[in-house]
């Protein structure tokens, strides 16, 4: 995003990329309501226009991963701490914000846009479920996991008295997968695919790119697991009682 682009009033800021809704709603700047240009609100707020430009720089700062990598190709233990460090360290970053950005749009705009009352109910059973979910990965399945990929590789002769098979775990683990992705796309459906209504306020444009976001993320994290960590694991324990 050209955040340079004096013209654009903040709200149009923020309607050209969410990713500055936070920035402004950090420093006060109701972001709904703010039809002037950065460096005059800044000036009227008494606020560091220069530093306030370089947090916006750093918050729409696009970090690619291409599509071209071969995830399937990872040692398992990278592929666990790409999990955890990636993709479960961004859920319970977004997921409090999340919470809270749609708890104040719903009770502003509860008339206006009825749909996202519901939108935000099932977030919140959303939220619950993820909390548990990855702490049951992290505290018990990923350790297991671990275990798992140092026994074979080292090709140990006790590796068959060791496997506890994942099998009856990763199922458990696979249906709340489904269960999620469920959750998500009724929220997909209550919000029109996140696409705001004509004229819909950067409110509501940040929140329904943020979930939106959200639901990208949920998509390839289950996948990663679900499609190669899992298997991977699965097919080494195969090996590990045939020792």
């Amino acid at each position: 995003m050209l955040v340079r682009d004096f013209n654009k009033t903040i709200s149009d800021i923020v309607r050209f990329d969410y990713r500055t809704a936070d920035v402004f709603k950090k420093h006060g700047i109701d972001y709904n309501v703010a039809n002037g240009r950065l460096l005059e609100t800044c000036a009227s707020q008494n606020l560091d226009y220069n530093s306030i430009l370089e947090e916006l720089e750093a918050a729409t700062r696009t970090i690619v991963i291409s599509n071209s990598l071969h995830f399937s190709e990872w040692k398992i233990s990278f592929l666990v701490d790409y999990v955890i460090n990636v993709h479960h360290a961004y859920m319970h970053m977004a997921m409090p914000a999340l919470d809270n950005s749609l708890a104040s749009f719903v009770e502003t705009y509860k008339n206006k846009y009825p749909g996202t009352k519901k939108a935000f109910f099932l977030f919140g059973e959303l939220s619950v479920l993820l909390r548990a979910h990855s702490r049951h990965e992290e505290e018990i399945i990923f350790p297991y996991i671990r275990q798992i990929e140092s026994t074979h590789q080292r090709r140990e002769t006790y590796g068959n008295l060791f496997v506890r098979t994942l099998r009856k775990p990763l199922s458990n683990i696979e249906k709340e997968h489904d269960v999620i992705i469920t959750i998500l796309k009724e929220i997909q459906a209550l919000t029109n695919n996140y696409t705001c209504q004509f004229n819909a306020c950067a409110d509501q444009s940040a929140i329904y790119h943020k979930l939106e976001e959200f639901h990208n993320d949920m998509l390839q994290h289950t996948y990663l697991e679900d499609q190669i960590l899992f298997p991977k694991a699965i097919g080494m324990e195969k090996e590990l009682l045939q020792l």
